[in-house]
């Protein structure tokens, strides 16, 4: 069906097999936050390890030696630390980012019309994802800075548990910034990772069925369109992960007590381009693909579970 019954007016929520009602966008908004939450807790370990080498180079040169320094010093519970504020920012920012994307996507698209939705794809997944992320990010920033504390602070300097750390934080809001002075430096993080992971797997996954699935969509089995879906996932992420790596050193490096009061400005030119954008990237390379290849995983699996189709198509 590729128009809104019965005006017979073409709607972009209605060219799909399942219609994207209230119902459709809450099962996007549920996907998403399980994708997120439960893929960014999963990875706290490498999380760990990949701010304290943004932080202290040094100390910390690379991913497997840096593990083994952290569990050495603190023991297994040093591995998860931010586990809790790492599990809640990030479903309430999946939630948001998948859910709000599939809304800013079908309005965008009827905005555009059917013909100009054809011609410029790519401009409207662009348009779409950076608007999700922009309310994704709002809701994840006071918990992506309590995890970037915990993680980066010396040990026994901060505490580790979860609601003593968001006390904290707003104990110390004047020097943290709390809840919101790292959210700048997120969205010039996420804002261009997200446009990214939306872009290049929507492209990729277009590909796929263009060249090699080449058939109807709906005639490939589940586990083949879910595999599909992770595949472009993991390629879409390593692309993520390089685009957005520089702000994601600076949003580390804000958690520093000896940055307190500085400006985003000042802290990139003292550390340098070249540090922002290479220091631990090849720990977020391994983290990010990964992470979202499982996030579009999960999210196309809780979408083909509860009735609906798998993301993309030709």
């Amino acid at each position: 069906m590729s128009h809104l019954q019965p005006t017979g007016k073409w709607d972009a929520r209605y060219i799909g097999i399942v219609p994207h009602d209230s119902t459709y966008y809450a099962k996007c908004l549920m996907g998403g936050a399980l994708a997120c939450g439960l893929t960014h807790a999963a990875m706290t370990p490498l999380d760990v390890v990949k701010c304290n080498m943004q932080v202290n180079p040094t100390k910390y040169q690379r991913l497997w030696p840096g593990l083994a320094t952290v569990l050495h010093e603190e023991g297994s519970a040093g591995i998860w630390k931010g586990f809790g504020p790492t599990f809640v920012g990030y479903t309430l920012q999946g939630s948001f980012k998948y859910g709000l994307y599939e809304i800013f996507k079908d309005l965008y698209m009827n905005l555009a019309g059917e013909e100009a939705t054809k011609k410029y794809k790519p401009i409207i997944w662009i348009a779409g994802s950076a608007s999700a992320e922009f309310f994704a990010d709002i809701a994840l920033c006071p918990f992506e800075m309590t995890k970037v504390k915990i993680q980066t602070s010396p040990s026994g300097s901060f505490p580790i548990a979860f609601g003593a750390a968001l006390t904290e934080m707003r104990r110390r809001r004047i020097e943290t910034r709390y809840p919101f002075g790292s959210l700048g430096p997120l969205w010039t993080r996420q804002i261009p990772y997200t446009m990214a992971k939306f872009v290049f797997f929507e492209g990729i996954v277009q590909q796929f069925y263009t060249h090699i699935f080449t058939a109807p969509k709906e005639t490939y089995s589940k586990l083949t369109q879910l595999g599909i879906t992770f595949t472009s996932g993991y390629l879409a992420g390593i692309i993520c992960a390089i685009v957005s790596h520089p702000a994601d050193t600076v949003v580390s490096l804000m958690g520093k007590t000896e940055n307190k009061g500085k400006s985003v400005g000042t802290i990139a030119r003292e550390t340098g381009i070249v540090t922002l954008a290479t220091k631990g990237l090849g720990a977020r390379v391994i983290m990010i693909g990964t992470l979202t290849g499982f996030q579009w995983w999960i999210y196309d699996t809780c979408k083909t579970v509860m009735g609906l189709e798998t993301t993309g198509g030709k």
